[in-house]
């Protein structure tokens, strides 16, 4: 699926994440890129990367945002899950207000979601055996069940949070050339009370490696160049 981009910038947060992608994906046209935690870190180094490129006359066919993140057990998506965002959503970029919470939307200040093409949805998706869904990105992590129920209850097809994909797309959508984007996520954990003991991450990590294999060639997942865009 990724060898149908000539070049293609992946965006995670942690070195840990990128070195998982990489160790699959690692290949001609594709770069791959540890932007920083959260939404803003992760906008800035998208904006960064895709001006460098743009500027050497390179410039990227596709974004991908991705990393490990919370799944929403509620809704089917369990540890070891492999996410493709069907609407990457700014979660708890707004107000609150006596009515409930009011999105940047709902304020007439902007977007507060992102929509990745569908064609390429349920490519990524038929490639990598994940299941679809919303992506939140917030900027603080859930950890309540409280929470969790507040974001399921304004947003009830919620598959994954997670801290960096709408600022990954928001640089893509502001750039001049506009190259579709992706989020692509594999569950350590899920969504609610904050339990660390519970969390799976080398799990998860490996389950990264293992969806960017089924990316670059989904015939053989664990041939690191076979398929790689050239």
């Amino acid at each position: 699926m990724l060898g149908a981009f000539a070049r293609v910038l992946v965006v995670a947060a942690v070195p840990a994440e990128r070195d998982a992608v990489a160790a699959a994906a690692e290949c001609p046209g594709v770069e791959i890129v540890a932007g920083g935690v959260g939404p803003a870190a992760a906008a800035a180094s998208t904006a960064a990367a895709l001006v460098t490129a743009a500027h050497e006359g390179r410039p990227y066919d596709l974004v991908v945002a991705t990393g490990i993140s919370g799944g929403f057990a509620e809704n089917g998506v369990l540890v070891g899950d492999t996410v493709i965002a069907e609407r990457i959503v700014a979660a708890d970029l707004g107000a609150e207000t006596p009515t409930g919470f009011a999105s940047v939307a709902d304020l007439g200040f902007g977007t507060a979601e992102h929509l990745p093409p569908a064609g390429l949805v349920r490519s990524a998706q038929e490639a990598t055996g994940g299941k679809r869904g919303a992506v939140l990105s917030v900027s603080t992590t859930t950890g309540t069940r409280q929470r969790a129920a507040d974001l399921l209850a304004r947003h009830p097809g919620a598959a994954a949070e997670a801290m960096e994909g709408f600022g990954v797309a928001q640089a893509a959508a502001a750039h001049g050339r506009g190259a579709p984007v992706l989020e692509i996520r594999t569950v350590s954990n899920a969504v609610g009370p904050r339990d660390r003991a519970a969390w799976r991450v080398p799990e998860a990590l490996a389950a990264l490696t293992t969806a960017f294999g089924r990316l670059v060639s989904p015939r053989r997942a664990e041939d690191r160049t076979e398929g790689c865009p050239s």
